[in-house]
């Protein structure tokens, strides 16, 4: 049984590297190929930017299904306060809401899903660096650029991890976050927002400790994506405003 586990966990992983890791890391390496690039620090937010691009449609949905169901949050509040000692009273008035009100909880979940893999093989191709021995991995028709120079327009060395870089990014996801958060109302002080609260703070503050350590080749990816989510974002909620 364990070795069965062992071949189906390798069966997996060679599926993610030939159909996602690879993919990726040529395109990224085209990229850095094209002579009005020639820089990783801008083949890397080209490529984030495109990608984004690709599952755009996937990420508008997600973030309308999270708006609306933000904009249902005092209703649903109502209804626990209304039902509180009867769980089942609960979760069926709670049912009925969406219903009544044409709202898929679990709509925005299928998107985030299917670009969680993207965006780990991504993740995986700036964890790995761009030495040598990862140009293996490029079709035969990607010519090998040899060794990258990891300087982001001269100055900023993406294999080398830098505060700033790690700091604005933890600011950008707190502004993404609280976008999507509804707002707190000062009279109302339940533990659903207080918790709410806690995680506008707690996704930017985790995301400063995970980059504080890691390349700024990863750093320069999670603010671009971030960067084009909050457009994105803007984009969505303002459309949806005038609708």
């Amino acid at each position: 049984m364990p070795s069965l586990a062992r071949g189906r966990s390798r069966f997996t992983m060679n599926i993610f590297y030939t159909f996602l890791h690879q993919p990726i890391f040529n395109v990224l390496i085209f990229i850095y190929n094209i002579p009005l690039v020639k820089d990783i620090g801008l083949a890397i937010i080209i490529l984030t930017v495109l990608i984004k691009i690709v599952i755009y449609p996937l990420n508008s949905k997600a973030i309308k299904s999270q708006k609306e169901l933000a904009k249902l949050n005092p209703k649903i509040k109502d209804i626990q306060e209304k039902y509180k000692d009867d769980k089942s009273a609960q979760g069926k008035a709670t049912m009925e809401l969406y219903k009544k009100e044409g709202v898929n909880p679990f709509a925005g979940c299928l998107p985030l899903l299917i670009q969680l893999p993207i965006l780990l093989a991504l993740f995986r191709v700036f964890l790995a660096g761009f030495e040598l021995e990862q140009m293996q991995g490029l079709y035969s028709f990607i010519q090998s650029p040899g060794e990258i120079n990891t300087l982001f327009l001269g100055i900023i060395d993406l294999s080398n991890s830098y505060w700033f870089i790690a700091i604005t990014a933890g600011i950008l996801q707190f502004i993404q976050v609280k976008m999507m958060s509804p707002a707190l109302s000062k009279k109302k002080k339940d533990m659903a927002s207080a918790m709410q609260k806690q995680m506008q703070y707690f996704f930017p503050a985790f995301t400063v400790i995970i980059l504080f350590n890691l390349s700024s080749a990863i750093g320069l990816y999670w603010i671009t994506t971030t960067v084009f989510t909050i457009l994105q974002q803007k984009l969505i909620l303002k459309k949806n405003g005038r609708d």
